[in-house]
């Protein structure tokens, strides 16, 4: 997944970021101000997790972080991470990030539009304290990036999101593929897991089936 460069001292964006946003000009100063914002509380979000001591961890644990555009349109949320995603402390990282890539790709979707992160931050096996804590790291990633559009992936996020008591926010149904009002501003989709979708043919149709309605949502939205 692609991740959003600071700016330095020049005013100048780090590689990996090309441009500020899919449908924002490079001369967009008042958005500028808005990225700058939000690329700083996701830093301070990230170091907060990372030295997180609500729960017992493991002495070499490693807290896992979202990735992304830090005010993507799209946010996209699984339940908890893969081994590959502990070793390098990055949601999304490994063959869910190269499935969701080529997905849309195929969807003509820019990558930059995206923001990929997971309930829980420390452990692919989580205790009952992360299950309880974890949640409170995920309604803070939301507020910063304010998505236009939650994809939420197997039926433990799906109950997580459920019971994160936002204002406004609907019960959102496991449906796959429907497209659902959240909040106000905010509309949802329910896919199946990433992860153990790409464990046989059928799981990946599945998913595939579900994910593609994110294409028919991000072809009609307006250009502004």
């Amino acid at each position: 997944m692609l991740r959003a460069g600071k700016r330095s001292a020049d005013g100048e964006h780090s590689p990996g970021m090309a441009h500020l946003h899919p449908h924002r000009s490079d001369d967009d100063q008042v958005f500028q101000k808005y990225l700058d914002r939000a690329i700083d509380s996701v830093n301070d979000l990230t170091a907060r997790i990372s030295t997180c001591d609500l729960c017992s961890h493991d002495p070499n644990w490693n807290a896992v972080v979202g990735t992304g555009h830090p005010l993507a349109d799209i946010f996209m949320v699984k339940y908890r991470p893969s081994s590959s995603e502990i070793s390098n402390g990055v949601a999304f990282y490994g063959r869910a990030g190269d499935a969701i890539l080529a997905s849309v790709q195929r969807l003509n979707i820019d990558p930059l539009d995206l923001y990929g992160t997971n309930c829980i931050k420390c452990s692919g096996t989580p205790s009952d304290c992360a299950r309880a804590h974890c949640p409170t790291w995920l309604r803070e990633e939301i507020r910063i990036v304010g998505p236009k559009l939650l994809v939420v992936m197997g039926q433990e996020s799906l109950d997580a999101v459920n019971g994160l008591g936002e204002p406004d926010a609907s019960m959102l149904r496991a449906e796959p593929g429907e497209l659902q009002r959240w909040t106000h501003t905010c509309d949802a989709i329910y896919c199946p897991d990433i992860d153990t979708s790409l464990d046989g043919p059928a799981p990946k149709q599945a998913f595939w089936r579900a994910f593609k309605a994110i294409g028919s949502w991000y072809d009609d939205r307006p250009p502004w």
